[in-house]
């Protein structure tokens, strides 16, 4: 099923993320935002997630996110998410790795007149240290 909500999200990993187009957050997020799962020292609004959203692409510049399911019920849209990209800058205080990453997420978003109002994402963190080198991986799994 594909509406006109879901493609509208759509465009925050595929045109926001994928392309830098962060001039679309203003036009998808609403004013006041929230943002449940902000980065550390990161305010959990709209412009917490721009800042976010840029500091995430000049770590992982080629980062590249595909919609890989999405769930539509009444206010709320969710999308099953996965990506890769390479770490050539600093990102949370790790340093640059130069190593590629994988990882696959959740994000819910709940909307109100036509906007993003609220958001929660959960990621493979420990999966993402792993392959960043930042936490060694369990003995005998695959690297």
């Amino acid at each position: 099923m594909t509406t006109t909500t879901s493609k509208m999200l759509e465009r925050i990993p595929l045109e926001v993320l994928n392309k830098s187009d962060f001039a679309l957050i203003d036009e998808i997020y609403a004013t006041d935002f929230v943002e449940h799962t902000p980065q550390p020292g990161v305010p959990p609004t709209r412009e917490g997630f721009k800042q976010t959203a840029i500091a995430l692409k000049k770590a992982f510049p080629d980062l590249y996110y595909t919609v890989e399911d999405t769930i539509e019920s009444g206010d709320r849209l969710v999308h099953r998410l996965s990506a890769s990209g390479t770490m050539t800058g600093e990102f949370m205080g790790i340093p640059a790795s130069g190593r590629k990453v994988t990882i696959s997420g959740i994000d819910v978003h709940r909307l109100r007149d036509g906007k993003m109002a609220e958001h929660w994402h959960v990621v493979e963190e420990l999966q993402m240290l792993q392959q960043l080198g930042v936490i060694p991986m369990p003995q005998g799994a695959p690297s």
